[in-house]
């Protein structure tokens, strides 16, 4: 009986080994270009060239924009694992290895930048199911090309690298860098013999060094990047929003107590501390030998300034 039942589950083994679905390999799926919108705005309202921008800042100061660009890069999507896969950037006039130029003034008016506007940073991504998005304010000091070499980016010489990098408008030469953000406002407030008061807000690394071996390598106390961490985001039906009432929110834009008019990311001009906390980034140490001036407070998940809206 015994020899029977062994003989019996042998056979039925046989069977259903002979019987086994062959498993049918995975289709990757196909890769799929992604447009990822920007916009600037006051509140609920779009700022633009030519419009007014009612009651931005502590004194609730109206305005009109003057300039208004920034680089961006490290675009990521965010899948349901919460994974981040890169965008690969699509190589164009506006976007260079994992950097992008962002414009959002056309040069008419009071717009003293460039008569062409680019609000997207677009490119490619694996096939798949995304939710979010990250990105970083500012630019590296260096980015890999298609061969995985080291390319330098944030100190390298602007007549020598391709757009948007060679944007002379944007060179920072007492930083030896690049403006990260260049947002420049005519607040309406009376001029100064008889010319309209500008107001500036240029961020980008400080503190910056050239290496003694290889003058294109600097290293910076304050590199001033700034992460943007959207964990909810529907990149076909929303967009990111620079708020400029949350980036000013708390400062006095219709005067300047001291330093640089406005805030040139100087570590003791006194308009630059509420700018940096409302980025949450480190103006200074937050503590002394914490070495943190410059660093992001956190992974910017918490971002008041940078925003996931409608489109």
């Amino acid at each position: 009986m015994r020899l029977f039942i062994l003989i019996f589950l042998a056979a039925l083994s046989g069977c259903n080994s002979d019987n086994e679905a062959t498993p049918i390999p995975a289709v990757p799926l196909a890769d799929q270009a992604v447009s990822v919108q920007f916009a600037l705005k006051a509140g609920g309202q779009a700022v633009e060239c030519n419009a007014a921008i009612p009651g931005l800042g502590l004194a609730a100061t109206p305005a009109k924009l003057r300039d208004a660009r920034l680089y961006v890069h490290d675009i990521k999507l965010i899948n349901a694992l919460g994974k981040e896969v890169p965008l690969a950037l699509t190589q164009n006039d506006n976007q260079y290895l994992n950097v992008a130029l962002l414009d959002f003034e056309n040069k008419t008016g009071q717009c003293v930048g460039s008569a062409g506007l680019n609000t997207q940073v677009s490119g490619i991504v694996p096939g798949g199911q995304y939710i979010g998005l990250s990105f970083k304010v500012g630019v590296p000091d260096t980015a890999k090309d298609a061969t995985g070499k080291d390319v330098v980016l944030n100190h390298s010489d602007t007549m020598a690298v391709p757009a948007p990098l060679n944007n002379m408008a944007l060179g920072w030469s007492w930083q030896a860098g690049r403006r990260f953000v260049q947002l420049e406002l005519n607040p309406d407030v009376p001029a100064v013999g008889g010319k309209a008061v500008n107001w500036y807000f240029h961020l980008g690394a400080t503190g910056c060094t050239a290496d003694a071996l290889d003058a294109n390598r600097f290293s910076c106390s304050n590199p001033n990047l700034v992460p943007v961490r959207l964990s909810s985001f529907d990149v076909a039906k929303q967009q990111v929003v620079l708020d400029l009432a949350a980036l000013l929110q708390g400062v006095d834009i219709s005067k300047d107590a001291g330093g640089a008019v406005g805030c040139m990311s100087g570590p003791t001009d006194p308009e630059c501390g509420q700018i940096f906390a409302n980025l949450d980034l480190n103006l200074n140490e937050s503590a002394a030998g914490k070495k943190d001036a410059g660093l992001p407070k956190g992974d910017g998940s918490f971002s008041k300034v940078f925003k996931a809206a409608l489109k």
